[in-house]
């Protein structure tokens, strides 16, 4: 199975430090977020070799320098099209393969990658998106009754009303047809263009990732202000 990593986003979360290196590029403990994502996709045996999409002629070329002589990894230009357009720029990259994992770069999570493809094959699923149904919240919450404070929670654990979605996907090769129908346009989403209309059919499958933890490693300051979930995550993915 391959693995592609997205590393292409303009970075605008991050800035002013993205008008430097990019996202991909940003530091955990010495080394840069990409690193962990790439160890982590490498420890699982079934990923025969990981593709980077990412703008390589701009701050992307930072990435390619750092890991232009390992071993399985492809450097692909970023194509400007969107991420469904990414997807089918590097068709002949997947052709043979039933399915691939798509993981956005920014998000850091020992996801079980086996579990997540057992249940993409259980549900026969043409996508399976890896889903969290609680979330620690970052402020402080009340208990109100009838304007009144009753009791305070302090950054509680919240059972969330709707699911959140992460930015990593298991996508059946189906997927590639489908991008291919619009290729038309030219930008093509994958989530609003794709996804969407895969949803209404009942072909996508979620994938609860449970107690682990996940992070939106948008910038530099949020790794900072929630330094002991990093940790916490890096040592969930064996580092």
């Amino acid at each position: 199975m391959k693995a592609i990593i997205l590393a292409g986003g303009k970075g605008t979360r991050g800035k002013p430090y993205t008008e430097y290196f990019p996202k991909a590029m940003t530091p955990i403990d010495g080394k840069p977020l990409i690193d962990y994502v790439i160890k982590y996709l490498k420890s699982f045996s079934f990923i025969n070799e990981i593709i980077i999409i990412s703008d390589f002629t701009g701050l992307g070329g930072q990435i390619k320098n750092y890991y232009e002589n390992q071993k399985g990894i492809t450097f692909i230009q970023d194509s400007q099209s969107g991420t469904g357009g990414d997807l089918l720029h590097i068709e002949n990259k997947l052709k043979g393969e039933s399915e691939f994992i798509l993981w956005f770069v920014d998000n850091l999570c020992a996801i079980n990658l086996k579990k997540m493809h057992e249940q993409f094959i259980a549900k026969k699923s043409t996508a399976c998106i890896a889903t969290r149904s609680k979330r620690k919240e970052e402020t402080g919450f009340a208990v109100v009754e009838d304007g009144i404070i009753k009791e305070f929670k302090e950054k509680p654990l919240m059972e969330l009303h709707l699911s959140e979605c992460l930015g990593i996907y298991m996508l059946g090769y189906d997927v590639i047809k489908r991008i291919k129908s619009k290729s038309k346009q030219k930008e093509i989403n994958l989530s609003f263009d794709i996804l969407q209309e895969l949803s209404k059919e009942g072909k996508i499958s979620a994938f609860d990732i449970g107690q682990i933890e996940w992070i939106d490693a948008e910038s530099p300051m949020v790794l900072e202000r929630n330094e002991k979930t990093v940790k916490k995550i890096i040592k969930q993915m064996g580092f």
